[in-house]
């Protein structure tokens, strides 16, 4: 039997580079060089059928320690909440208000890029605060 040595996450959207580089500002990824023979991802989708073109993008920890995330178009909007979801681990071995000073710090750094604030999830006898957003096509992330 093998093992798994790298994970892609992968998520549904309406437009998938502006998730993405959303999403590359939250976490310092990067996005990935355009693929062989083209000068930038934009020549690369316009070498695409229209109907391809803008439905697909990705991003990549400059690491290469964190999981690669990639974005699809599809033709859906979100209905519900996430079944899964990512946690952005700003606060971890911290407790009590200097959590919480590193949950709101890290929240308003991220509202200004399109994220939204949605829940403030307090301490209680066995979790640490955690602070519920949402990125800038409604999916639910923790700030933890």
């Amino acid at each position: 039997m093998g093992s798994v040595r790298q994970v892609q996450v992968t998520f549904d959207c309406a437009e998938p580079e502006r998730v993405a580089r959303f999403w590359c500002e939250v976490l310092g990824y990067v996005v990935p060089p355009s693929p062989e023979g083209n000068d930038s991802w934009d020549d690369y989708d316009r070498s695409l059928p229209a109907e391809r073109q803008g439905s697909a993008f990705a991003c990549a920890d400059p690491t290469g320690a964190g999981p690669r995330l990639f974005f699809q178009r599809v033709p859906e909007g979100k209905v519900v909440k996430n079944r899964l979801h990512l946690d952005v681990r700003v606060g971890t071995g911290l407790v009590g208000e200097e959590r919480l000073a590193a949950l709101e710090a890290e929240c308003a750094r991220l509202v200004p890029l399109g994220a939204v604030r949605v829940q403030l999830l307090e301490a209680d006898e066995e979790n640490e605060s955690c602070l519920v957003m949402q990125d800038v096509e409604g999916n639910e992330f923790c700030l933890d």
